[in-house]
Order: C-alpha cells, then sequence, then structure tokens
C-alpha cells in the first residue's frame, strides 16, 4: 500500500468519522482548499482505497432479526486455488442469491497450507444456524469444488460484534451513524500512514 500524504491521511479520518461528509465540510474541518477535497477523494475511491456501505445492524435481543451467529473455518483440500474459487462463485447464481441473507461476513483466508473460507453466519437460532450450515452452504460449496473438497471445518460461536475495520466500536464511539464528535483524530486508524 502507498504511503498517504498529509492532506488525503486528513480526508480519510473525516471520511472515517462520518462517510456521508461533504467535500466542503472536510475542506472546513481541515482546512484542505475544496478544489483538492474534491480531486483527493475522488482519486482516493478510483484507486480503491475507500469503499462506502451500510451495515444495517440490529444487535438489541428482543429486536434483532437475528440471534444466532457462528463463525466457520473451512478448510478447502490441497489444489484448490482462491482463484478457481473465485471463478466458480462467479458462475453461481445461487451464491449471489443465498448469501447476502445469512452471511454477515466472509473472507478468503488459509488455514494450514490450504485455502479455507471464513464465514460468519446469522440466523433466528442456533438449529435455523445449523440447518443454513449444513443444507445450503456446505452443499453449495460441494456443488462448485466437488464432494471431497472439504478437509475440514472449525466453529466458534459468535456473541456480540465489538470493533469493525478497525475504527468502528459501536457500543463505545458511534451514534446517529457516525463516530461520535468527541473521538479523537489520533484514535483513527488510517493505514501506512505511521
Amino acid at each position: 500500500m502507498r504511503k498517504f500524504d498529509k492532506q488525503e491521511e486528513a480526508i480519510l479520518k473525516e471520511l472515517i468519522k462520518n462517510p456521508r461528509i461533504s467535500d466542503n465540510q472536510i475542506a472546513k474541518n481541515t482546512k484542505v482548499p475544496v478544489t483538492t477535497v474534491n480531486r483527493k477523494r475522488k482519486h482516493l475511491e478510483e484507486q480503491g482505497f475507500v469503499h462506502y456501505y451500510v451495515d444495517v445492524s440490529d444487535e438489541s435481543p428482543e429486536r434483532g432479526q437475528f440471534h444466532a451467529r457462528q463463525l466457520y473455518i473451512i478448510k478447502l483440500k490441497e489444489g484448490i486455488t482462491r482463484q478457481m474459487y473465485l471463478e466458480e462463485i462467479k458462475k453461481s447464481a445461487n451464491f449471489k442469491k443465498v448469501n447476502p441473507r445469512y452471511h454477515a461476513e466472509s473472507f478468503l483466508g488459509e488455514k494450514d497450507g490450504h485455502f479455507a473460507i471464513i464465514l460468519i453466519i446469522e440466523a433466528k437460532s442456533s438449529d435455523e444456524l445449523v440447518e443454513i450450515f449444513n443444507g445450503s452452504i456446505i452443499p453449495g460449496i460441494k456443488r462448485r469444488h466437488g464432494n471431497d473438497c472439504i478437509s475440514e471445518i472449525t466453529t466458534t460461536k459468535v456473541t456480540f460484534p465489538f470493533r469493525i475495520h478497525h475504527n468502528y466500536i459501536p457500543i463505545f464511539n458511534m451514534e446517529n451513524g457516525i463516530i461520535k464528535k468527541d473521538w479523537l483524530n489520533e484514535w483513527i486508524f488510517v493505514p501506512n500512514t505511521n
């Protein structure tokens, strides 16, 4: 990753605090000219350093849609690569349809030298989690990569999201969808700036 200049770092911190902030407000907060903010923000987006999305969550047990959450590490057999996995995913309509509903987060990784899929699955109950995982997710992986593609599955119960994307700690520093105003800039992490 390239090193961000001071202006880019200031712009990124403002965007981390509030992704909905205008370029004019960033300019006021950082003393960087608005035309520079606009140009650098657009450049950071085009280079893939900045992504915007909405996380809709309700963690309260009384109102929340999902009450059970499980982390799964699926270690695939030797010879299955990340590229192979991604190529099969691109062709799968079922993957696109089923995943958004139950996959809270998904990562591609490595376990013991093998390609691995790391999933956090959410459901209304533990029983529903088991049904989703064994009735939909595992059969989908096997359809795409063969019945013998999985060499190991590890699971861990996940109870509460604490820190998200380095900077977001909802129970401490978030209010009305943005980082609280009293959260100091030096507490905000921007990669490769030190």
